[in-house]
């Protein structure tokens, strides 16, 4: 990740990038008093002249500048410094509208290797969050090849100058919460970009296996922070049948990985369960090839629901929160399971298998089931990238959202919102359940009609939640897992989808 810091002194090298807001905004103190008329106007003069600013002015009126959020343009200035002056949309000057000024920055600026954002006096710590988390999140990359030099940002360091006499950075943590709001951008932005990495790796590379090393890595020594990794032997003695014969084809045997953030004092139990198809052929219903390419995005919600605990260990946010992630390759072979098969899940209840290629569900049931079971949950969360249908009702950015529960609907479609992702709330219609009945099983994998398919998906998971029902949400993140192209802080690729809701949420539960 570059170096972002906050800073008292304005760089005269390299570009500048100053704040605009539309005409018709509410401009900070030290704005430089512009006409109010629909064009965009400096939210922050940046240290220039009185001359210069009346340059800077003309331009934006040439240019129609409208201050819309992430909108930019560049005023070069080749015989002065700074040289580049970059014009930064803010919209309304919250935080979505920073986050967007800040993706923006981070493209145009992307061949320099230093740039300074003046920050006006009174900016909320909801700015500085804001431009951070856009910052960090678009300059994200993930290559296994050598550097591109057509591709790679040479954008090392930013700084946001705040006016005021010089000063240390040190100085700086009492000022409007500025360097709290920094470090949370940063935990947040860390541990999406661990999902990304996760979710980007070739699935030639990661296995069940591999991401249980990958997660052992990333908890470290961290006190209060547990793993554990439970092997075949294990699963097949806690009953995981299910989850065994999606990943028994495999050459690759599935793994659970238990993550837990256990912070003394805390007493509400959060448990997250993330769907971890390492790899998804279809298994026996095996995908046409095209569908089949970016199976390797198939275990993005365990990735998520990972990074989210590290994210509330790096926050020390006093909840207790649990990961579980069902981890295997969906694969074909002789010992594949079959379409008819009957399998067995954590507590007892079988599933009739009519469809190979809805093996997500089937992990997740055993996961949901052993913790609603074992882990003695408050709440009960589930994410994956589980249905199509997910994709048609709702497009490419915006999940389907399942709960009986109002307040945690709320609560997590709030969060969402607020953390620049988007999420639905999708309804469970009970007479759905109709079409999930099994003659020789308790429940069939998938329903006996088509239409409905993220609903009807939600409806089976939640003959697995137990007692933990009426305090369980699932989010269907089949398609805003993945951006076929870059789009504001989103990279092409793995967007690691679900992270900032989740720890915007936990944030929310610890108060904060």
């Amino acid at each position: 990740m570059l170096d972002l810091r906050l800073t008292r002194q304005l760089r005269t090298e390299g570009t500048l990038a100053l704040p605009v807001a539309p005409g018709n905004g509410t401009l900070s103190q030290d704005a430089p008093p512009e006409a109010t008329d629909d064009r965009g106007r400096l939210v922050c003069g940046g240290g220039l002249t009185e001359a210069e600013l009346g340059e800077v002015d003309a331009f934006v009126r040439d240019i129609d500048h409208p201050g819309t959020a992430g909108t930019t343009h560049l005023l070069p200035r080749p015989t002065r410094q700074p040289s580049r002056l970059l014009l930064v949309g803010i919209g309304d000057g919250d935080e979505a509208g920073w986050r967007s000024a800040g993706a923006a920055l981070a493209l145009s600026a992307r061949r320099d290797e230093a740039c300074t954002v003046a920050m006006p006096g009174d900016a909320a710590p909801a700015a500085v969050r804001g431009i951070s988390e856009g910052i960090w999140l678009a300059s994200y990359r993930y290559r296994l090849g050598g550097d591109d030099p057509d591709r790679d940002p040479k954008l090392r360091e930013v700084s946001l100058a705040f006016p005021g006499d010089d000063q240390t950075e040190a100085d700086l943590d009492p000022m409007a919460g500025a360097a709290e709001a920094l470090a949370t951008a940063k935990a947040v932005a860390e541990a999406t970009c661990f999902a990304r990495d996760l979710t980007n790796t070739p699935s030639n590379i990661k296995n069940p296996a591999w991401f249980a090393e990958r997660v052992v890595e990333a908890a470290g020594a961290t006190p209060y922070l547990a793993v554990e990794v439970r092997d075949p032997a294990w699963l097949a003695d806690q009953g995981f049948t299910a989850l065994l014969s999606v990943g028994r084809a495999s050459n690759h045997q599935p793994r659970l990985v238990r993550l837990a953030w256990a912070p003394p004092g805390a007493t509400r139990h959060v448990v997250l369960v993330g769907k971890g198809i390492t790899f998804d052929t279809g298994g026996i219903v095996l995908k046409p090839r095209d569908a089949m390419k970016l199976m390797r995005k198939d275990m993005g919600a365990a990735a998520a629901v990972a990074a989210a605990v590290l994210g509330a260990a790096a926050l020390r946010l006093p909840v207790r929160v649990t990961a579980l992630t069902p981890l295997a390759e969906n694969a074909i072979g002789a010992d594949a399971y079959r379409p008819g098969d009957v399998v067995r899940h954590v507590g007892g209840l079988t599933s009739e298998v009519l469809d190979t290629d809805a093996e997500g569900r089937l992990v997740l049931a055993d996961a949901l089931s052993y913790a609603s079971r074992s882990l003695e949950p408050d709440v009960l969360v589930d994410l994956g990238t589980l249905t199509g249908a997910q994709h048609v009702a709702l497009g490419r950015r915006t999940a389907a959202l399942f709960s009986e529960d109002d307040t945690l609907a709320s609560g997590l479609a709030d969060a969402a919102t607020a953390a620049g992702e988007f999420v639905w709330r999708m309804p469970l219609v009970d007479e759905y359940a109709e079409e999930l009945r099994s003659d020789i099983a308790d429940i069939a994998n998938i329903a006996s009609s088509s239409g409905g398919g993220a609903v009807t998906a939600a409806l089976y998971l939640r003959e697995f939640t137990g007692s933990a029902r009426s305090r369980w949400a699932h989010l269907d993140m089949s398609a805003p897992a993945w951006s076929e192209a870059a789009s504001a802080e989103l990279t092409k690729g793995a967007t690691g989808w679900g992270v900032r809701t989740l720890l915007r949420w936990l944030s929310g539960l610890a108060g904060r």
